[in-house]
């Protein structure tokens, strides 16, 4: 059986910003980067989906990459990245402001309809 808002949060993953999250953090490798993603927002990003968040972040100067270590090549978030990851989250945290008013004068309309039950 799905959860409420399953087919919601699908299309909520949006892997740049997973990404800077995650580099936020500290400097990572590809395969460093999807293991942290995948524990930390439970999402399993695909090599292709992956690598090209991480080719489109680099070219926009949000990210660059670091010496290689061995066959690995570590990542860092650029001041330009973490701009832009202040920016988007202050833009969730202003959605989601707005959803939790939307989201009680629904509960409110919906208590008061007869034969509604939470």
């Amino acid at each position: 059986m799905a959860r409420h808002g399953d087919e919601l949060r699908a299309r909520q993953n949006d892997p740049p910003l997973l990404i800077l999250l995650s580099l936020a953090d500290s400097d990572k490798h590809g395969h460093a980067l999807a293991a942290d993603i995948e524990a930390m927002a439970g999402v399993r990003l695909g090599p292709g989906t992956l690598y090209g968040a991480i080719t489109r972040l680099e070219e926009r100067g949000m990210i660059e990459p670091l010496a290689p270590e061995g066959r690995r090549r570590p990542y860092r978030l650029t001041a330009d990245g973490l701009g832009a990851l202040q920016d988007e989250l202050a833009e969730i945290r202003r959605l989601s402001a707005a959803g939790e008013l939307r989201l009680a004068r629904a509960r409110a309309r919906l208590s008061a309809s007869p034969g509604f039950a939470t």
